[in-house]
């Protein structure tokens, strides 16, 4: 089996459903053209059903790029995949990305369908699809909460249909790692080489991004993921922390993307740019936080040697540098060290001063002390020293 694993970026899709981050489609042109720029495999555009801006996106991207593989979202009627293909008329590389609910929970209150009945549609739109474009993609919705017996024989129905791609996603966030990697491990058993698995994690119990790697390491070798992790309720699998976490540990994932990884903190800005909110401070890889030192065993650690502290060059992933922020825990190796960024070249005695008056201000501040502040301080000592000497 290749150790080839696709992304499927979706912010522009599901990553758009969460509340706060709908984008009109000059912004979905301006972040689509850094997902490319970032080497995403497949960019879905949108759900061009829903409505007229969607249409307009999809159509808007294939334009634009038209090198790049684009998807649309169309649920498994004649309607939404006619719209599908009307949008991707321009794309030199389209997929129609069609889907169904399939677990019983679903059928019996929201689709009031049997599973006959599911399975007869989800067929229907893929040969339909198939008419339009030669990539297909079937996502069995709800696929972590579906009967695997059900699931493997819907999973073949569609390929045999002429789906290239088969989605199982974790819909509401409701698996774990061990389990769905036995889910995902019997549709790949069960597909052989016919079409490759794909995973569509939620984060709502927060294992989107493991689940994801238990899915890899079972066969699946698409993962549909968003920058900053955004989308539905509590989220999408974080592109970023998936992308990051293959190209840290190949000793562990022994996988590969096409991802530029040194493009991802300012895919990641650009998104907050768009939207109404950026990640929060402690999020892996492009929260602010992320390559953050406060403590002063970590930063006497960091200051020696980097590795003891950060398993991850932030300028691999964009970012310019680690920092240093000086606090109330921080030590007086780290202050000494942000004295000589400031050219200021202090005698221990003077360190020692300089600490006890630092460590007496941050106690009584909530955040770090900024560069003018600890310049103060030093000018504050100086005239001490020169008051005492008089």
């Amino acid at each position: 089996m290749s150790d080839r694993v696709y992304i499927f970026d979706t912010t522009l899709r599901d990553g758009e459903q969460s509340p706060g981050c709908s984008m009109t489609v000059p912004e979905k042109l301006r972040m689509a053209r850094k997902l490319v720029e970032l080497g995403v495999d497949v960019l879905e555009a949108g759900f061009p059903i829903a409505s007229q801006g969607d249409f307009e996106a999809v159509d808007a991207v294939s334009r634009e790029f038209p090198w790049v593989q684009v998807a649309a979202l169309a649920r498994s009627c004649t309607l939404d995949v006619e719209r599908a293909a009307q949008s991707l008329r321009h794309a030199r590389r389209p997929r129609i990305h069609t889907f169904i609910a399939t677990s019983d929970i679903h059928l019996k209150y929201k689709l009031k369908k049997s599973r006959e009945q599911v399975l007869e549609e989800a067929v229907a739109a893929v040969e339909l699809a198939r008419r339009d474009v030669d990539d297909v993609e079937f996502s069995a919705e709800d696929g972590s909460r579906t009967d695997p017996v059900f699931l493997e024989e819907i999973s073949k129905a569609v390929v045999a249909a002429g789906a290239r791609t088969v989605n199982i996603p974790d819909t509401v966030g409701f698996s774990t790692p061990a389990e769905y990697g036995q889910i995902i491990g019997r549709v790949v058993q069960a597909l052989g080489d016919c079409a490759i698995v794909s995973v569509h994690c939620h984060d709502d119990m927060g294992l989107a991004v493991a689940n994801s790697l238990a899915a890899i390491e079972a066969g699946a070798r698409q993962v549909e993921c968003t920058i900053n992790g955004i989308g539905e309720r509590a989220g999408n699998t974080s592109l970023e922390e998936v992308v990051v976490v293959l190209k840290t540990r190949p000793d562990v994932y022994p996988y590969r993307t096409g991802i530029q990884t040194e493009h991802l903190f300012s895919a990641s800005e650009l998104l907050s740019s768009i939207i109404t909110f950026g990640p929060q401070p402690n999020k892996a890889i492009v929260g602010r936080n992320a390559f953050a030192h406060e403590a002063g065993i970590h930063q006497d650690g960091y200051l020696k040697e980097k590795s003891t502290y950060e398993i991850i060059d932030p300028r691999s992933v964009g970012v310019p540098e680690g920092k240093l922020v000086l606090g109330k825990h921080s030590g007086r190796h780290a202050l000494l060290k942000r004295c000589q960024d400031l050219g200021f070249d202090l005698t221990r005695p003077e360190l020692d001063a300089l600490y006890q008056r630092f460590t007496a201000v941050a106690d009584h501040r909530k955040k770090g002390l900024m560069d003018e502040e600890i310049i103060a301080l030093i000018h504050e000592g100086q005239k001490i020293q020169t008051v005492a000497a008089d």
